[in-house]
């Protein structure tokens, strides 16, 4: 997971050199209560105190903070950091260390069985105080989509439970984009569904996880005729274009109508999903750019594109 990069220096210290935890929030990308979470439930980081009280952080505290988020990235439970942090040992991998995910996983699989809102609530709420949010999605809520699709394909499952997680984690995330929307500050990016295509659940995933690399989302959901694009694009200044879908939309010729909206803009469009591995020589024959069916390997793809480093 390639992260926002903001230097230590440019953050707001006191006249000692230490960092309240809103400056660390906002250089790692954690939030504070996920600090504080690593620091009370499981000793992670010690952060000094002002008299008043007040957590304060050191440039090592810093480079600690980013340790936990690589481990974390790598697979490493949160249980198990600072064992492989204390033995410097080899971060394992994500088979070798998945036992709290698989929890998690199963907590909410039952959860779903029983149409239990207060469960997947608990769950999700436990894995988001200890993890950032693009951590307990790409561990969590989309192996969990994957699960319930499969259970459903199999008989298995129904198509009403995948129904309820769907609504269930779509109106999660969709407020928690909503109010960090309102404070991000980065260029603009579209992400829209390809006509027919009414999942924008992945979309939501992707929009979330851009504003922790300093971009915004501007989220146009499913189902939208790719000639609405340019308008979108001129008038919010978005610097490039995402789109997503399953599949070819029926009786469409999505590599001539990609044609017309490359040819309209002036900035990049990416096409993301199984449509992408699909349709892939259709896509870049079009002059868009193929993103593949990994959300966050696609947003690292994003990311390196319009931010370079």
């Amino acid at each position: 997971m390639t992260r926002r990069t903001v230097n230590a220096s440019d953050g707001r210290r006191n006249v000692q050199g230490l960092y309240p935890i809103r400056t660390v929030a906002r250089i790692t990308g954690v939030n504070p209560v996920t600090l504080r979470a690593w620091e009370r439930r499981y000793g992670l980081i010690k952060p000094r105190r002002t008299p008043s009280g007040h957590r304060v952080y050191t440039e090592e505290h810093v480079e600690l903070v980013r340790q936990i988020l690589a481990l974390l990235d790598s697979g490493v439970s949160i249980g198990q950091v600072a064992e492989v942090i204390d033995t410097q040992r080899a971060p394992p991998d994500l088979e070798d260390t998945g036992d709290a995910w698989a929890g998690y996983r199963r907590r909410m699989v039952e959860g779903v069985a029983n149409f239990d809102e207060t469960t997947l609530e608990g769950v999700y709420a436990e894995a988001v105080s200890l993890y950032p949010v693009d951590v307990v999605s790409e561990h969590l809520i989309v192996p969990t989509l994957r699960e319930l699709g499969w259970r459903w394909q199999n008989r298995t499952g129904t198509v009403a439970q995948e129904h309820f997680f769907s609504t269930y984690i779509r109106n999660k995330l969709g407020a928690r984009l909503h109010h960090r929307t309102k404070r991000a500050r980065g260029p603009k990016v579209i992400l829209s569904c390809l006509p027919n295509e009414r999942h924008d659940t992945g979309l939501l995933l992707f929009g979330l996880a851009a504003l922790d690399h300093g971009l915004q989302a501007v989220l146009l959901g499913a189902d939208l005729p790719l000639d609405e694009l340019p308008i979108a694009a001129n008038q919010s200044g978005a610097i490039a274009v995402v789109l997503a879908g399953k599949a070819e939309p029926a009786g469409y010729d999505l590599g001539d109508k990609l044609r017309d909206l490359t040819t309209d803009l002036d900035i990049p469009v990416y096409v993301g999903g199984r449509v992408s591995r699909l349709c892939e020589e259709a896509i870049e024959g079009a002059g868009a750019r193929v993103l593949g069916d990994n959300i966050f390997a696609a947003l690292r793809h994003v990311v390196a594109d319009v931010r370079p480093q």
